[in-house]
């Protein structure tokens, strides 16, 4: 090969290798500077921006829930950027309405040779500011604990504090009204320009609707613990009264009675009341409705005492199987009867058995009572009773109770 051939071919093959450039990387170099225009573009455009980065970037997918057209159990789109947060949130604005309640008792204990000593008790409890002026909402059990047996007698309480949140003073705080029936007390402390609680509407409450419960379980200061609403319109009786409760997993201590049952907006939509407690028994907590509660505290900041509707009887329920056993209708049988009473004044004897009010058929004194608290004082009921092998309906007029 000469030198002309040498270079005739190193020509040729230069040409070639300049050719192939052209054809594959002005394409290449043409078609990355189209992408980068078209994505530059893209992030220029908002309504796409979101759309690339929600469906592409990992770190983003959690942060909403998927939506569909169809019913596949799927949830409409929903931000959980906030969700962790919701707890501190309702936290932060409750907690400055919350009360610590310390009690002191006193004790009469005797012993077997009739000597007496006498020694001081204490009990822990939570309230709920439901004015700026001091009035505070709690449990009738926290600041009326009396008892009394063989060996011992409690007084009701002979002094009662009040710890506010945030505040190590203890304010003293006297008794304004109580309720047994309802288990509901209100005090009050010397102090004004609080922050009273916001309360919600519990008739909305869903089952597995997040709460919170706040309050002074131990005495050890104002804490918050968290749930479910468990049940709603819980009938749950103790001490031979039922009440309709709210039934929450949130963990309820001793202390905790008198506290708030709160929702995720930092209103509250109960008052924690009670538990059940015992081996293989967990999270079975019990709070009042917060409806149930605003026009008995309102009556006892006005009057001291709620004023209900009195018929003025005792008496014993009659089910299928006691009434059959005595050859007596199902209903209430009467023991007893108020003097001066509405029941007297209506000509109602003991041994009479009431069936029916206002015709609703009854067979416990709870049902009756029931009907009757929702009637006013000098509203006018009539009673069916069974009388010596007769029926008989006589018209009462509901005194108040004394």
């Amino acid at each position: 090969m000469n030198d002309n051939d040498f270079y005739k071919n190193f020509d040729y093959s230069s040409k070639n290798k300049f050719q192939i450039g052209n054809n594959i990387f002005i394409p290449f170099l043409s078609g990355v500077l189209g992408s980068l225009l078209v994505l530059g573009i893209t992030f220029g455009i908002p309504t796409i921006r979101n759309k690339l980065i929600t469906s592409s970037s990992p770190s983003n997918i959690s942060s909403v829930a998927t939506s569909s057209d169809t019913n596949t159990g799927l949830i409409d789109t929903v931000s959980l950027n906030k969700f962790s947060d919701t707890a501190a949130y309702a936290s932060s604005k409750v907690l400055p309405s919350i009360v610590g309640i310390n009690v002191e008792y006193s004790i009469t204990t005797s012993n077997m040779f009739f000597s007496q000593t006498q020694s001081v008790a204490e009990a822990q409890g939570s309230g709920i500011i439901v004015s700026d002026d001091g009035y505070i909402l709690t449990n009738n059990h926290i600041i009326n604990s009396s008892d009394s047996s063989n060996y011992y007698q409690m007084s009701e309480a002979t002094k009662i504090e009040v710890y506010l949140y945030g505040d190590e003073t203890p304010y003293e705080a006297t008794v304004v009204g109580a309720d047994t029936q309802t288990d509901l007390a209100i005090i009050k402390i010397d102090k004004s320009g609080l922050i009273k609680a916001e309360l919600g509407d519990s008739s909305t409450l869903k089952i597995g609707e997040s709460v919170l419960a706040v309050g002074n379980p131990l005495g050890v200061g104002t804490s918050v613990s968290s749930g479910i609403v468990s049940a709603v319109n819980r009938k749950v009786t103790t001490d031979g009264v039922t009440y309709n409760l709210i039934q929450t997993d949130a963990a309820i201590n001793s202390g905790n009675s008198g506290g708030a049952l709160v929702n995720n907006r930092g209103q509250v939509i109960g008052i924690n009341t009670l538990k059940v407690a015992g081996d293989g028994i967990e999270g079975m907590g019990f709070a009042i409705p917060i409806n149930d509660t605003i026009d008995i505290y309102q009556q006892l900041i006005e009057n001291g005492k709620v004023l209900r509707p009195f018929i003025g009887i005792s008496g014993i329920d009659l089910d299928e199987k006691t009434a059959k056993k005595n050859d007596l209708p199902v209903g209430i049988y009467v023991k007893e009867i108020e003097t001066f009473s509405s029941a007297e004044k209506a000509g109602i004897k003991i041994g009479d058995v009431i069936t029916s009010i206002d015709g609703t058929k009854i067979s416990t004194m709870q049902e009756l009572n029931n009907i009757k608290n929702k009637k006013k004082i000098g509203d006018t009921v009539i009673l069916e009773i069974y009388r010596a092998g007769e029926k008989i309906e006589t018209s009462l007029k509901l005194g108040e109770t004394p």
